[in-house]
């Protein structure tokens, strides 16, 4: 079973090639300890505990787009 991602881990992954899963790993590895803000050090933790955990397959049945939130008059917020 494949775990399902936040918004904030999709938004967060949008950032990064997600062509390739094991690119993706690696790159993950490589930026995730320049993360000050403890947010977003959880964020990309649990995004890279997911991505690592899936096979190759079912990383490349995913698509990756930035999900928006609506304001409260229903217009789009990036």
């Amino acid at each position: 079973m494949i775990e399902q991602f936040t918004v904030e881990e999709i938004n967060f992954l949008c950032i990064y090639n997600t062509k390739n899963r094991n690119e993706l790993i690696s790159e993950l590895i490589e930026t995730i300890t320049d993360f000050e803000d403890d947010e977003m050090f959880e964020i990309a933790q649990t995004a890279l505990n997911k991505v690592s955990k899936m096979s190759d397959a079912d990383f490349a049945a995913l698509e990756f787009y930035p999900e928006y939130e609506d304001d409260e008059q229903g217009e789009e917020k990036i």
